[in-house]
């Protein structure tokens, strides 16, 4: 079985041809979706709006990466915060900063002129520009028509309102100021112009679709800024008009935070001013009433040891009042920026380093907060970083607080060793010396606070940007978008061949229908030996002597490849069937036999499809008796064969007169004594039998045979029906199966005839064979 399958391969024509065959026979559908597309990408390109690109360079000071100030202003700037690029990018394309751009661009007016089948961009073809006087009230207007007269300097709305320029007006759109546009540049075209009125908000949203920004590389602080826009002094009036609004933005930040400074110290300081005015006060009334001016040698060593420790006394309260607002700062569950307590006094660099620490993420978590979503890995990770900050500055304050406590005690006992000495000097100096050393506590805080006050003016003075920067905005000379008309039309053609092989593949897999050779090897074991072309002819018979077409061709080479199925002098037997009716098996049967004649041999070709005969209307022979009166008894052998006109060796058994129940008539046993019969006498015997899944008379006829020829149709046969089939074949297995895939048909739009396959089952018969007996045929 293996041997007649390889070989029956090598007999094809094209057995395994690559997989472009498939499709090339739909070329034509291949030029139509060619010509759509390209008329398409034609459109395309013709309405397509041209993109410029603008772009610019930003560098963020970073001490870590090279790029920071000059000495002088680090120490005039004394508030200072890090920066991270990755959040610097972020607000840079925040909406925040789009909407200010908007704002002072005017972009929530744009204006255009009316090409008919398009809208151009007049942002610098318009002579007049709009402006509104308070843009947030603004009440969306899709189309405002607009009509600029030079010679009065007026403009004229919607044909009905008039209004000059340069003033403002309350227009039925809004209170509208018109100014002449600074870039005006005259396209000459004509076009009737239009201006929109947009909320700022939402005009930002439509310009932030062109703006990217990204790191140049994870080395360097440097950000390189793009924008895309069909009006190329657009994009860069709108990249150079961010890059000033982050500015700003850093430096009003910067400012705001130098004047809460400010003025936490200046409140400080006009309360300390007051008590230590009420101090003097109090001393001098008390020298005056009392005449305690000169104090004792002992009062005044006493004064300046008492005055020290009280010193240190008062700068540890400061300390530890200082330690409880930080304390209470830390504790905080907000996340958000505040004023930083005043750390002043207190001499722990780590301290203010952490608290330092501590604003600066919050002031990155702010920010950060009013560009990006809560759950954004950045917000979440600086959220992180202060909770972990905050344990390490309470840790810290905790420290703090029980070394100054300690130290507080030990200042404590030692006034008290002092308060016992001066038991012993009179009660005036002890009354002068408590009003003394509490002028002097409160002098050093008033210095202290005045010098703070002159540190935060000099920062404040000394803010500048973070940022600086390196390239403005410059815009591409050519477009950038869309691409060249060569690639638009190259992928054009691709899509096409796309969409055809799509198309194809769909076609085919969505059918259900036996297709393709190698479906039938997937779907069967059963080796094929024989394609047969689709052809459309009025004759029945394809084969003749000397005839040699491409499907006559066809049969010759099955004819040969059913020696590798074991038909010879001693297999002579051939059953051919199918799976449905239409399938082509009594055309097979009947060129099959006709060819088989012309090599000399003696065929008898036996019509068994008792069900739905045939074969006599295709070899035109119309006899009432046939296979079927031999079979009820009422015939002999030698009364039913007759001698084929088409060839003198071709003999031909008729159905004869169609019996109630072909099957019953077929399992009494004469059916094998016929054949038996006939193959003593015949070199052939080809019988046609009914289809395989209308009957089971194949069944019944494949034990008698040698071999069994299954007729599978192009794009008729269904692949279920197959697959069925080689699963039957388990359990009642057919004698020596093999396959003849009839009828392939061409591919496509593909009709030649060179390339063509099958038959036509639209016959005309009009001969009918002469009457001979038996007994002549046979000699």
């Amino acid at each position: 079985m293996n041997t007649a399958q390889n070989n029956s391969q090598e007999n094809e024509e094209a057995p395994g041809r690559p997989l472009i065959f498939k499709y090339l026979p739909y070329w034509p559908l291949f030029l139509i979706f060619s010509a759509l597309c390209l008329g398409a990408a034609y459109l395309y390109l013709w309405y397509a709006t041209p993109l410029y690109q603008a772009s610019a360079t930003l560098i963020i000071k970073d001490q870590k990466k090279g790029s920071n100030d000059s000495k002088l202003t680090e120490s005039l700037d004394l508030i200072n915060t890090s920066k991270i690029i990755e959040n610097e990018i972020e607000v840079i394309t925040s909406r925040t900063l789009m909407e200010n751009v908007a704002r002072k661009l005017h972009l929530y007016a744009p204006i255009y002129k009316d090409a008919k089948f398009k809208l151009i961009s007049a942002y610098v073809s318009s002579p007049v520009k709009v402006e509104v006087s308070n843009p947030d009230s603004i009440i969306e207007n899709g189309r405002i028509h607009l009509q600029y007269n030079k010679n009065n300097g007026t403009v004229l709305l919607d044909d009905k309102y008039r209004y000059k320029i340069n003033e403002w007006y309350a227009t039925p759109y809004g209170n509208l100021r018109f100014f002449i546009n600074t870039k005006y540049v005259d396209d000459y075209l004509n076009y009737p112009i239009y201006f929109s009125l947009i909320q700022p908000r939402n005009a930002a949203q439509r310009h932030l679709g062109g703006l990217s920004a990204f790191a140049s590389n994870k080395l360097s602080s440097i950000i390189d800024l793009t924008y895309l826009d069909e009006v190329p002094r657009r994009a860069e009036d709108i990249l150079n008009e961010l890059l000033n609004s982050y500015s700003e933005a850093a430096v009003n930040e910067k400012n705001t935070l130098a004047k809460n400074t400010l003025a936490f110290v200046e409140g400080r300081l006009n309360i300390v001013s007051h008590e230590l005015d009420s101090i003097e006060r109090q001393i001098q009334q008390y020298k005056s009433g009392t005449g305690a001016v000169n104090l004792s040698s002992q009062g005044q060593l006493y004064l300046q040891n008492v005055s020290n420790n009280d010193q240190k006394l008062s700068e540890v309260n400061m300390q530890l009042s200082a330690l409880g607002e930080v304390e209470r700062f830390v504790k905080s569950k907000d996340n958000s920026a505040a004023i930083v307590p005043s750390t002043v006094g207190i001499s722990d660099p780590q301290l203010t380093q952490l608290t330092n620490n501590l604003y600066n993420a919050q002031l990155d978590y702010d920010k950060l907060k009013k560009t990006v979503a809560e759950n954004n890995p950045l917000l979440v990770s600086v959220s992180e970083q202060i909770s972990k900050i905050k344990p390490d500055i309470l840790s810290h304050l905790q420290s703090q607080k029980r070394s100054l406590e300690s130290t507080k005690q030990n200042l404590y006992s030692t006034n008290n060793s002092y308060n016992s000495v001066l038991q012993t000097i009179p009660a005036k100096e002890k009354q002068l010396l408590e009003i003394s050393r509490a002028q002097a506590i409160k002098s050093n805080i008033y210095s202290f606070l005045l010098q703070k006050r002159e540190e935060s003016v000099l920062s404040s003075a000394g803010t500048d940007s973070d940022s600086r920067i390196v390239d403005t905005a410059q815009a591409s000379p050519v477009p950038v978008s869309p691409p060249k008309a060569l690639y638009i039309y190259m992928a054009s053609v691709f899509l096409a061949l796309l969409i055809t092989i799509g198309l194809v593949t769909a076609k085919d897999v969505l059918n259900g229908k036996v297709l393709y050779r190698d479906e039938l090897e997937r779907l069967t074991s059963f080796p094929i030996i024989g394609e047969i072309a689709y052809k459309k002819t009025n004759s029945p018979i394809v084969i003749e002597a000397g005839k040699r077409t491409f499907i006559a061709e066809e049969f010759r080479k099955i004819r040969v490849a059913l020696s590798f199925l074991g038909i010879g002098e001693n297999s002579k037997k051939i059953l051919i069937t199918s799976s449905i009716p239409g399938e082509g098996k009594s055309f097979i049967a009947a060129n099959l036999a006709v060819s088989l004649a012309l090599t000399g041999k003696k065929v008898v070709l036996i019509d068994l499809d008792l069900n739905n005969p045939v074969l006599g209307r295709t070899l035109n022979i119309e006899e009432p008796s046939g296979i079927s009166d031999y079979l009820s008894g009422e015939k002999e052998p030698e009364e039913i064969i007759k001698r084929v006109a088409v060839h003198e060796n071709l003999f031909f058994i008729p159905a004869g007169t169609l019996p109630p129940g072909p099957s019953e008539l077929l399992s009494n046993g004469k059916v094998k004594d016929i054949i038996f019969y006939l193959e003593n006498i015949f070199d052939f015997v080809i019988i046609d039998t009914a289809p395989l899944f209308a009957v089971t008379d194949t069944y019944l006829l494949s034990d008698y045979c040698d071999a069994t020829l299954y007729v599978v149709r192009h794009n008729y046969t269904p692949k279920m029906i197959i697959r069925r089939i080689a699963a039957n074949n388990k359990i009642n297995p057919l004698t020596n199966p093999a396959v003849i895939f009839n009828g392939v048909k061409s591919r496509g739009f593909s009709k030649s005839t060179a390339n063509g396959y099958g038959y036509d089952y639209a016959y005309e018969y009009k001969q009918k064979p002469a009457g001979k007996t038996t007994k002549s045929l046979l000699k």
